[in-house]
């Protein structure tokens, strides 16, 4: 029985990592469907190309300081438990290399190839690694700490603040350093120019793809068969339809607010989705959905941050509203199943966004001295695709008569 037992959880989390892995393709349509026609090409290499290095980096670095394991022992030692702890990395790996491909969206249409790897390898060996063992493997005994002195530790279920807050902190950092495509905003600050999505269907499809894997992102995190829990399910869909029809009134029925509002609603439950009641779920999902569109706004609008696809409002700031929504709604008194500290919430949540703005400063930071790390002008001009693939998404055919 005990065999059984580990087959079915080997089973239980190798399809939520191949569901999650489905996920990096609802990354790559998103973005193709976002930029301009000129960097659909670009889009679709740079995820897979980073979820590739992040693999390495993780294999060989960043799994080793979040979880002090390593996989250098023979074959016949790695296969025992039926090869769980290699299904668990496949799993871990498939959040760990969400960061690059969150982090794509914002520096979409202007960054170097080479250097946006470099930077992938670094934040998923060493940044990304560093805050994730904290929070989910004791390291520095910072959760004994929070649970000593405000009676829980901080909880993240599937990484509303782990993996979304993280990658969508970094990518502030990023454009910050990046700057705006040319053309995007007049000197004296007034927008030049929409920039429109250059195929809806496909954002369409890239936020369906998203939004269904993320049914194994959460639920699949219970990573044991005997705790997984259809409350978890549950609140996902809840959430997911709360952001939803929250970003279709505050966004006016705009089809890109359309399909990014389940996405901001499945961030923010991520945390507590374990936790609250479905009811809570939604309020969280809905507010989610709201704050997306209003921050997206704002930011573009009046801040003059070009983050083409919205990345931080969607990720940094549901995703930190997510693991403090835990610490409200995780509550008995509104519903939740408790256990959780408000206090221990916000520090974690806290922790996470400065850990993840301040490595990624560091890591953009040092990667632009060293050799920039933004397309020229002619080379934006001409688009991505053109300048580092050689190639358009729809080359045009010349007719010989």
């Amino acid at each position: 029985m005990e065999n059984l037992k580990t087959s079915a959880d080997v089973l239980f989390i190798l399809l939520g990592a191949i569901m999650i892995l489905a996920m990096h393709a609802g990354f790559a349509f998103l973005e193709l469907g976002t930029v301009r026609k000129k960097n659909q090409i670009n889009a679709l290499v740079k995820i897979l190309v980073d979820f590739s290095v992040s693999t390495l980096a993780y294999f060989f670095i960043g799994y080793s300081i979040a979880y002090g394991v390593n996989f250098f022992a023979g074959a016949e030692v790695l296969a025992q438990k039926s090869g769980y702890e290699l299904t668990k990395f496949f799993f871990l790996l498939t959040f760990a290399a969400a960061i690059p491909a969150i982090v794509s969206g914002v520096i979409a249409e202007r960054a170097k190839f080479n250097p946006q790897l470099a930077a992938t390898f670094l934040l998923v060996g060493f940044v990304y690694p560093f805050f994730e063992g904290i929070a989910w493997n004791q390291a520095y005994g910072i959760q004994a700490w929070l649970k000593a002195s405000f009676g829980a530790e901080f909880h993240d279920f599937a990484g509303s603040v782990v993996v979304h807050a993280v990658g969508g902190w970094i990518g502030l950092a990023a454009v910050l350093l990046l700057g705006a495509r040319h053309g995007r905003y007049h000197k004296d600050g007034r927008i030049a120019g929409a920039h429109p999505p250059s195929s809806i269907p496909f954002l369409a499809l890239g936020a369906w793809i998203l939004t269904v894997g993320w049914f194994g992102f959460n639920v699949m995190s219970a990573q044991t068969l005997d705790k997984v829990s259809g409350l978890v399910a549950m609140n996902s869909l809840m959430a997911m339809v709360g952001g939803t029809l929250a970003a279709l009134i505050a966004g006016k029925n705009d089809p890109g607010f359309v399909h990014n509002g389940p996405l901001a609603g499945l961030v923010a439950i991520c945390a507590g989705s374990d936790l609250m009641h479905p009811l809570g779920a939604l309020v969280t999902g809905a507010i989610a959905g709201g704050l997306f569109v209003w921050m997206f706004t704002l930011t573009q609008n009046r801040w003059k941050i070009d983050d083409v696809l919205g990345v931080w409002p969607l990720h940094g700031l549901c995703g930190a509203f997510g693991g403090i929504a835990a610490g409200i709604f995780g509550a008995k008194a509104l519903g939740g199943m408790g256990g959780v500290s408000f206090i221990s919430q916000l520090i974690g949540t806290g922790m996470g966004v400065a850990i993840a703005f301040g490595g990624g400063l560091a890591v953009y930071g040092t990667i632009k001295k060293l050799v920039g790390i933004r397309l020229d002008a002619e080379e934006e001009y001409n688009g991505a695709d053109l300048t580092i693939h050689n190639i358009t998404a729809s080359p045009e055919r010349e007719t010989l008569w």
